[in-house]
């Protein structure tokens, strides 16, 4: 593979409770998501300023070693739909971006709610051997190596044949 996947991990700030148990567990992942030509990347609202000090004093933080965006604007949260105005900072949101540019898998929610890297990390393989394997589907919890479903009409076909 000769191209770049992309990864965004929105989170809503530095320096909270949720958020370094997660930027911690896609650290423990990252090698996984570069052999898939991929790049992770943390966003939060806070300063470039704000992520160096919270690397430098957190522990689980300390182990980040992909890109953290400092999006101070909102800006980047605003194109992805993950920003509270009311509060200045982003949902968690994971995007996966294929090389094109077209999101493949997104999920938002609420921000008491931390996501699992194993699990972002799956999506991506998934999106990856769709892309790979047209007219290829992966059914729920599918990983590598299983079975995928290959349709062979679709319900439109078969009730016109039907008739």
């Amino acid at each position: 593979r000769h191209y770049l996947w992309l990864v965004f991990v929105f989170y809503p700030a530095d320096f909270t409770f949720i958020c370094p148990t997660e930027l911690a567990d896609l650290a423990d992942h990252y090698l996984e998501f570069k052999k898939l030509n991929a790049e992770v990347f943390g966003v939060s609202t806070d300063s470039v300023y704000v992520h160096r000090a919270w690397h430098n004093s957190s522990p689980l933080v300390n182990k980040v070693n992909y890109p953290l965006i400092a999006d101070p604007s909102g800006r980047l949260c605003r194109i992805f739909g993950t920003y509270l105005e009311n509060e200045g900072v982003s949902l968690r949101g994971s995007f996966i971006v294929n090389p094109n540019g077209v999101v493949k898998t997104l999920e938002i929610h609420d921000n008491n709610i931390g996501r699992s890297a194993a699990e972002l990390l799956r999506k991506l393989q998934a999106a990856i051997f769709v892309s790979e394997n047209e007219g290829m589907l992966c059914p729920a919890n599918w990983k590598p190596g299983d079975k995928a479903i290959k349709p062979e009409l679709n319900l439109v076909e078969k009730r016109h044949d039907e008739i």
